[in-house]
């Protein structure tokens, strides 16, 4: 072979390996990158299930409160509580 068959050979060998070493390092890190992403998907399902059991609360809440504060609630308050006493009082 001539000499410069040699060192194109050379050349192209050693690129060769710097791609496939750079690839291998590449693979590794890709690797550990979608492990820290699955814990993260892991984690942020957790705190939306939490977020959800959270909200549902704040709805009963809200609910409850709107019950006692709104006319509607407080007739039906009062109502249910003249009915029972009315009903207590006949009864005796």
């Amino acid at each position: 072979m001539n000499t410069a068959e040699w060192i194109l050979v050379m050349f192209l060998s050693v690129a060769l390996l710097i791609f496939l070493v750079l690839a291998i390092i590449l693979v590794v890190k890709l690797i550990g990158i979608t492990k820290e992403i699955k814990t993260i998907v892991v984690k942020g399902q957790d705190i939306a299930d939490k977020a959800d059991d959270i909200v549902d609360k704040a709805d009963d809440i809200v609910d409850n409160v709107k019950d006692m504060t709104s006319v509607g609630g407080l007739v039906k308050t009062f109502v249910n509580k003249y009915t029972k006493s009315r009903n207590g009082k006949k009864s005796q």
